[in-house]
């Protein structure tokens, strides 16, 4: 086929895609409601990947459910003959301590504590915005004979680094020849735009457990004879609680000594419980710690893991207790492709940024006004409803950078750039424009405008026709493929990169993570 004709099928292809997402985005709004409404955390996304394994099976995929040994991942697959292998994904998980109902106040979901979990970023959007594009392009392939195959995958625990990781390790994305990475906008400038030159970087995270097994060896019973030995120093030794809060404390007393000042890093913790004893005379047999830190390289990274290895290893000499440590994730810089980048915005600008209808706006209003403010006639960021190609989005990112620095933030993607040409894209997600004065608005504005059909509806609708519109570009002509491969190649070669988890990394699926808790009063 000649490059002409090539194009002429993309073209009529992406209208075809584009119609089938315009009929559906109704169906495809509703969707998003049932796994905003699931809200369901890290490694424990059951209801969620269940939904997505019996759609994909309703659209005629195959698919493996607990892809990598994970419960809540997916690997799903549709070939329609022989033709290049395209991925994109989903991801479901929901953070904990941010629930929030779907309306124009704060509150939390109905009959829930505000401490459950809820979509902040949202990745409900994430997953039902690929899906949209992937059954879009599935019914273009069939409509017009075009041949490959589709595969998409579940990713729980995003938030950790979870499953990308373990899915690269055990093959999944092998074989694939590109891939199409999106992710609601988080941060100006990438609002309705591409990474072009700056990836997000290194991202490790672990966990540290202390236990006391033998409290009774803290001191010697004074009556060696006593029925229950040496009760009463067991009780006073200092168990595992202690040592936690000595690593805690030591750790956040170095953090400013850790890294620089610059470069956008950063460090974060998070206690897991499991095995206290309550209003008794022991001692905690166990206490756990995670800490999760984000750097612009590798070496930064080690410097941190260095520093916190030390301080869990004596202060769990001081309290008495024997250390375990485990990885959560360890995942390395990511790799542009240009090729990919000017493809998929190409089909971002002939999509156009998303608009905000009235009934968007009236929804705005509202919580304009319940929070005390005035109404105003454009309430949503102008970020929000425009376009920025990748090279001025680089630039302005720069901007904010020091000259060295290659990476900024960290997101798990950027495992699946080191096993194929991978593009990062992003679309707004419903923001408002602060009000002069007033600072920035509550974060359950932005969560709850996340859950309003009328404000998401607009992301899903641009996002879902994006990714179609560049995997049929990517089907129907192979000179972009392979352009995108021999970039790919010349990355690669100028700066191997090889994984930082072992072929045999177990994912961290047995750890004390928060779980949702059922009940007459559905509590936390």
């Amino acid at each position: 086929m000649t490059e002409t004709l090539a194009i002429e099928l993309s073209v009529a292809a992406k209208a075809t895609a584009k119609t089938w997402i315009d009929n559906n985005l109704a169906r495809l709004t509703e969707w998003h409601t049932q796994i905003w409404e699931f809200a369901e955390p890290a490694w424990r996304e059951y209801r969620s990947v269940n939904w997505y394994v019996d759609r994909l099976r309703a659209e005629g995929f195959e698919v493996e459910a607990g892809s990598g040994g994970m419960p809540t991942a997916f690997s799903a697959e549709w070939s329609n003959g022989d033709g290049p292998t395209l991925l994109t994904y989903a991801e479901y998980d929901a953070v904990p301590g941010n629930s929030q109902a779907a309306t124009t106040s704060e509150q939390p979901s109905e009959g829930l504590s505000r401490f459950a979990p809820g979509h902040t970023d949202p990745h409900s959007v994430l997953g039902i915005s690929t899906l949209a594009g992937l059954l879009a392009t599935q019914h273009a392939m069939r409509e017009h004979g075009i041949t490959g195959t589709l595969k998409y995958t579940g990713e729980p625990a995003e938030k950790m680094h979870g499953s990308k990781v373990v899915h690269g390790l055990r093959g999944y994305y092998d074989n694939v020849d590109a891939i199409v990475s999106f992710h609601p906008f988080y941060m100006l400038p990438l609002c309705n735009t591409a990474r072009w030159d700056t990836p997000c970087g290194a991202y490790y995270s672990k966990v540290y457990t202390f236990t006391c097994d033998s409290a009774e060896t803290w001191q010697i019973a004074a009556d060696p004879n006593s029925p229950i030995p040496a009760s009463h120093s067991a009780a006073r030794a200092p168990g595992a609680n202690v040592a936690l809060m000595q690593m805690y404390t030591a750790s956040r007393v170095m953090q400013d000594a850790m890294l620089p000042s610059v470069g956008g890093w950063s460090i974060s913790d998070a206690i897991l419980s499991d095995g206290q004893a309550t209003a008794d005379n022991l001692p905690a047999r166990v206490a756990r710690v995670q800490f999760s830190w984000r750097t612009p390289d590798i070496a930064m990274a080690e410097h941190v893991l260095a520093v916190l290895d030390r301080n869990a290893r004596l202060a769990a000499e001081m309290a008495h207790c024997d250390l375990e440590d485990r990885w959560i994730a360890r995942s390395r810089p990511g790799r542009t492709n240009h090729v990919m980048a000017e493809v998929l915005y190409a089909n971002l600008e002939a999509v156009g940024a998303p608009s905000y209808g009235a009934e968007a706006v009236a929804v705005a209003q509202e919580i304009q006004r319940n929070l005390g403010l005035e109404a105003t006639d454009h309430p949503f960021l102008a970020e929000t409803e425009q376009l920025i190609s990748p090279q001025e989005a680089e630039r302005a990112l720069r901007e904010h950078m020091p000259a060295w620095q290659q990476n900024w933030t960290s997101d798990d993607y950027v495992e699946m750039t080191h096993y194929a040409p991978t593009v990062r894209f992003y679309v707004s997600r419903p923001a408002l424009q602060p009000v002069p004065g007033r600072g920035a608005y509550p974060a359950w504005v932005m969560n709850a405008l996340g859950g309003i059909p009328a404000t998401i509806s607009p992301t899903i609708d641009v996002a879902g026709k994006t990714v179609a519109g560049t995997f049929l570009d990517l089907l129907t002509r192979p000179s972009l493929l392979a352009s995108a491969r021999r970039e790919f190649e010349e990355r690669t070669a100028a700066d191997p990169m090889p994984a930082l988890l072992s072929q045999d990394f177990e994912p961290p699926i047995d750890l004390p993570w928060p779980d949702y808790r059922g009940g007459a009063q559905r509590m936390w």
